[in-house]
């Protein structure tokens, strides 16, 4: 049974050799992208186009056309490969349309080489585009999936390929442009309007699928540290910046745009690792019966370790819980947009109006919008079943900074000697399915300081909230997130200074003042406030300049060269001009050079200085110390409920972890 998939919507391949034919109302340029686990095209040897039409595993049609068939071989596409992208794209100074809004919707069909149609997607809803993403192949948990994606860019292909993370996207558009101007790739005139007898007939002709190609890295490829670009417009949460991790470049047998496929294997080795055997494969999913989904395990992502397949493995849950979504709530707009298309048609002929013909064809609307619905939420349900199934494998699997407080992890847990890749500020979820919680992981070494909003106008729980438990458990967030830091970081590492003009943290302070964590007693009064400040600024000043002059032999001996976190609590209050230039400064500065904020504050509370803080609310991540659903996901902007971090009621894990620290300081002599 064909799927006919809207946008957002994915389906399982059931099969991995296949094509995919695409119909448009006047000649198109067809392509297609290759991407690593993190969404990112590596260069231009990553891109089948017309001038360079075949790559291992994939092939395209050379010229422009009404009409394609592109020819894929999932198995055989490079180890590294994780996502494979159909791009659709208007030739330049042909004479034809300028936009895809002037000419039919193109329709894209993934069938089998025996001409079964798998899934279809038709692109509606196109105007100004002059290039759109049409379909994915993905690949997930040992299985791949089709997604219709139907996402067009005005910007035209360099646009498409900028936002795939592809280096020298322009130059590549360019060349693709410049390959159908001078009839490097024909263009051909519209097909016959498509039907189903002619698909048919279609169907029993033209390339096959190329043969399993002997290229690419024989072991699954590294994925990096670094901050990625993600798959979509941003990367990561909107307000959150939490970075995908993206994998190195090829380092040798890089063919050059438009050069045949490379025939010899490709270094996929990561550069700034010098590992001495690849990194072991993930496990395996148990084979799945038929007509069912594979069995979840945890780890099944690609990595150099565990710590950093549950990573990918989480970021990949959180894609797929957002696009499921989308297309969940896509079906159901479509069916009530349906309803009332068709009960205009119906009411609007006045014979309708009288008698029960008007009342039939509101219950036939209604019947088809139920129907439609509960096809759309079957679908949903049997995603976030087994999404949850994957979530009760991963969740216990998780290392402590991963893990949330209530994870049994954290009652063996020992100060690590090697930082983690990331750390876990809370939980997000969904309407649909509050239950089914995903890890918000931001990654380590902050990139951006964090701010606890400790104001009532944060939500409207906060809203309903006292005013001084807002501010009691917005500084009690504070610190469970200080001292998570404090306990992945290697001892001696990582310092955390405060800063509680009026003294009102005293409490939710105790248990870093208690464990005698912090580096020193918490900064009261304004003399306090420029104490710390001018500490750390001068820190940075002297890291910075180190740093830039290649002397790092050269800092004072007394200079603490480990990472550093400032608590701020209660801003303004204790704050003059000079403090809010340094602090402003710490926090546009300070995290390149290991200096990072966590302040509590409510921002009504600063709006005496106008604007001129604009720019620091801007740079923090914003959470909460309730529930709140301010973040969005970078692929289709849902807004998710952020879930702050707690400690299970009686338990004693916080005052454990933090005498861990201690301990492991006293051990290592710091």
């Amino acid at each position: 049974m064909t799927a006919e998939l809207v946008r957002g919507q994915n389906h399982t391949l059931p099969q991995t050799r296949l094509e995919i034919r695409i119909s448009a109302g006047s000649p198109v340029v067809a392509g297609a992208t290759l991407a690593d686990e993190s969404g990112t095209v590596r260069g231009p040897e990553w891109v089948a186009h017309p001038g360079a039409h075949r790559l291992p595993g994939l092939e395209v049609s050379r010229q422009a056309a009404a009409g394609h068939r592109l020819a894929v071989d999932l198995e055989a596409l490079p180890g590294a490969v994780h996502r494979v992208t159909v791009l659709l794209a208007l030739p330049v100074g042909t004479g034809g349309p300028a936009r895809f809004g002037a000419t039919a919707a193109p329709f894209a069909a993934v069938t089998g080489l025996d001409g079964t149609e798998i899934a279809t997607f038709t692109l509606t809803g196109l105007d100004a585009e002059t290039a759109v993403n049409a379909l994915e192949l993905y690949r997930r948990q040992g299985a791949w999936k089709v997604r219709a994606v139907g996402q067009g860019y005005a910007t035209g292909l360099a646009g498409m390929l900028t936002d795939q993370g592809l280096p020298g996207a322009a130059e590549l558009a360019a060349t693709i442009q410049e390959a159908v101007a001078r009839s490097l790739a024909r263009s051909v005139a519209p097909a016959p309007p498509r039907t189903p007898e002619a698909d048919r007939v279609r169907q029993t002709s033209g390339p096959q699928a190329p043969p399993p190609a002997s290229s690419g890295p024989t072991a699954p490829s590294a994925t990096g540290t670094g901050p990625g670009t993600g798959s979509g417009p941003g990367t990561g949460p909107a307000a959150t910046d939490p970075a995908l991790p993206t994998a190195a470049a090829p380092t040798s047998g890089t063919p050059t745009p438009g050069a045949a496929a490379p025939t010899g294997p490709i270094n996929y080795a990561h550069p700034r690792r010098r590992p001495s055997a690849p990194p072991a494969p993930p496990p395996a999913p148990e084979p799945a019966q038929p007509g069912q989904a594979p069995q979840p395990v945890a780890g099944d992502a690609t990595g150099w370790s565990m710590d950093e397949r549950l990573y990918n493995q989480i970021w990949g849950m959180f894609e797929d819980l957002a696009r499921a979504v989308a297309a969940y709530r896509s079906a159901v707009d479509f069916a009530e947009s349906r309803m009332g298309q068709e009960l205009d048609r119906a009411l609007s002929d006045p014979r309708n109006r009288i008698g029960g013909a008007g009342d039939r064809a509101r219950e036939e609307a209604r019947a088809k919008r139920d129907e439609l619905t509960a096809r759309a939420r079957e679908a949903l349900d049997r995603d976030l079943g087994q999404l949850a199934a994957e979530a009760a494998v991963v969740e216990p699997a998780l290392p402590a900074a991963y893990a949330g407080w209530d994870n049994p992890v954290w009652h063996a847990h020992r100060i690590p000697m090697e930082l983690p890749m990331a750390l876990r500020l809370g939980d997000l979820h969904l309407p649909e399915r509050a239950d089914l919680r995903i890890p918000l992981l931001v990654r380590l070494p902050l990139e951006r300081g964090i701010w606890v909003d400790s104001g009532r106008t944060a939500s409207e729980a906060a809203a309903l909230m006292d005013g001084d438990r807002l501010r009691r458990l917005a500084m009690e967030t504070a610190v469970l997130h200080a001292a998570r830091l404090l306990s992945v970081y290697p001892p001696g590492e990582f310092s955390v200074h405060v800063i509680d003009p009026a003294g009102a943290a005293a409490g939710p302070l105790a248990p870093l003042v208690d464990a005698g964590v912090l580096a020193g007693p918490p900064a009261a009064g304004a003399q306090g406030v420029a104490s710390v400040l001018a500490h750390l600024t001068r820190r940075v000043d002297l890291v910075q300049m180190a740093v830039r002059a290649g002397a790092a032999d050269s800092l004072p001996p007394d200079l603490d060269t480990g990472e550093q976190l400032l608590v701020v609590n209660d801003f303004p209050h204790g704050f003059d001009d000079r403090a809010v230039t340094q602090l402003r400064y710490l926090a546009d500065e300070g995290p390149a050079v290991g200096v990072h904020l966590l302040m509590v504050a409510d921002r009504e509370h600063a709006s005496a200085y106008g604007p001129v803080l604009d720019p620091l609310w801007r740079s923090l991540l914003r959470i909460t110390p309730v529930a709140d659903n301010h973040l969005a996901d970078p692929w289709v902007g849902h807004a998710w409920t952020y879930e702050p971090p707690v400690v299970p009621p009686g338990s004693r894990v916080l005052e454990q972890v933090l005498a861990a620290v201690t301990t492991a300081r006293r051990a290592a002599g710091r």
